[in-house]
């Protein structure tokens, strides 16, 4: 079994371990996706975000 998760109607997590919630909904993976070292895509998503300004240089830095 797989920790899950849905969102409420305040869009606040709420974990279970069931594929639906309770309106019959599938719920969400509350796990990361598996990192590889040896990822053949890397160079693509990388160029996409420079393409679209999402990476975090490209960004305003974050005043604390």
């Amino acid at each position: 079994m797989y920790l899950m998760y849905y969102l409420d109607s305040n869009n606040n997590r709420v974990y279970t371990l069931k594929k639906t919630d309770e309106k019959g909904n599938p719920t969400f993976s509350a796990h990361p996706a598996r990192f590889s070292p040896e990822d053949k895509y890397s160079r693509q998503r990388i160029s996409i975000k420079k393409r679209f300004g999402l990476l975090l240089t490209q960004q305003a830095p974050i005043h604390y």
